[in-house]
This record gives structure tokens, C-alpha cells and sequence, in this order.
């Protein structure tokens, strides 16, 4: 029965003076269940987002859902312990389905959240593990990219700076993988200055020569 290991322990990351992640492994237990749960009873929905010009398809599948349909009744639990732990307020939380190895999102922080400065995102992952990179925000260099290497059941939390001063994605793969779901939950103290450049999903302008 899938249900939270309140044993677990959670190793706390320092990527910086302001900015850290906790992780727990393991912290869900039979998360393959409820991965497969969400599979079929989720109603997926492909995104799109307009790059080069034009909108192209979000190479990954997403849904929102909340404490009143939290698409399996241990999400609701899990919602409700992150914010105990973390003295955090979530509206309610997104899914995002990695089906197979072609899927991925590209490196970036997540702005439409708007203050930057002190948040807390939550992902659990359920299904396959693959990678789930972060790096700083002011180097293009992917050799310093950090793999968290998530699997079915294991709690990342981001914390302080993170959301405005690092990077994380999901990359595609070279080798077959099965599918991978995300929840994660997002909140912000709303300290700060704004962040005011566009979001992932507002549209983007880009030439041949790069961003504009």
C-alpha cells in the first residue's frame, strides 16, 4: 500500500550560502503503484510553448491537480507532510509525465512563480529513474551540472536562492527508459524584488544567432 515513510531521513545538499536541496530516498513507498494509477486515470493533456517562431509541443505530458483531486490519495498526504515540514502554503500541485526517453524539459528555473528570492519547490518522483539536472544559473557549461539521478519514490526539495540562481532540467536520454511522472508543489514567501523576464510558458523570440 502506497504510503509516506515518515523514517526516512533527509540529506540536506548546500549548493550555496543561500540556496540548498533536501532529499530523501525512498521517501514514498510502492510509488510504482501509484505511477502506474496516474497513467491510466490522468487526463493528460500535451502543452505547447512558443520557441523559434512558433509554438511547438512540450516534449513531455502535464495535469494540475489539488487536495480535493489529487489524482491518488497519497498525494494528498504528501502535500500535507511537505508543507508541515517545510512551513509552507501550496494551492495545489502539477504533474508532469515523462513517457520515455525521447521526452525531457529544457534547463531553467521556474519564473512564473515571480519572486525568486525565497521559495520552496517539492518534486517526488514516481516510475523510472533518469536524471534531473542542476547547475548555476550564470554558466552555460554542462559540465557543471549536478545529477540528482531520482527514483520511483525519492523527495527533492528546493530551497532559498535556488529558484533565481540555479538551473534544473530533465535531459533526454540515449538509452531506452521507461516513463517517469513529477508532482511538484511550489511556494513562495514572496520576499524580494520580482522576477520580471518571461516565464517558462509566455512566448520567446529566437534567432539563428540565439535569444532576443
Amino acid at each position: 500500500m502506497p504510503e509516506i515513510d515518515s523514517g526516512v531521513g533527509f540529506e540536506r545538499v548546500q549548493l550555496d550560502d543561500t540556496s540548498w536541496i533536501d532529499i530523501a530516498r525512498g521517501w514514498l513507498l510502492d510509488a510504482d503503484e501509484v505511477y502506474a494509477h496516474l497513467v491510466s486515470t490522468v487526463a493528460w493533456q500535451q502543452g505547447r510553448v512558443w520557441r523559434y517562431e512558433r509554438y511547438i509541443d512540450e516534449p513531455r505530458m502535464g495535469a494540475g491537480a489539488s487536495l480535493a483531486k489529487p489524482g491518488h490519495p497519497v498525494l494528498a498526504d504528501a502535500q500535507q507532510a511537505i508543507a508541515t515540514k517545510y512551513n509552507a502554503r501550496f494551492d495545489g500541485f502539477g504533474l508532469a509525465y515523462y513517457r520515455d526517453s525521447r521526452d525531457s524539459v529544457a534547463m531553467h528555473r521556474d519564473r512564473e512563480m515571480r519572486w525568486l528570492e525565497d521559495t520552496v519547490v517539492a518534486i517526488l518522483t514516481l516510475g523510472a529513474q533518469r536524471p534531473f539536472l542542476v547547475q548555476p544559473r550564470n554558466t552555460r557549461d554542462r559540465s557543471t551540472a549536478r545529477d540528482l539521478s531520482p527514483a520511483g519514490g525519492d523527495l527533492m526539495v528546493f530551497g532559498g536562492r535556488f529558484q533565481s540562481d540555479w538551473l534544473h532540467g530533465v535531459p533526454k536520454t540515449r538509452r531506452a527508459v521507461r516513463g517517469r511522472i513529477s508532482a511538484q508543489w511550489r511556494y513562495t514567501t514572496k520576499r524580494g524584488r520580482p522576477d520580471t523576464n518571461p516565464g517558462y510558458y509566455e512566448p520567446r523570440e529566437f534567432t539563428r544567432k540565439g535569444r532576443r
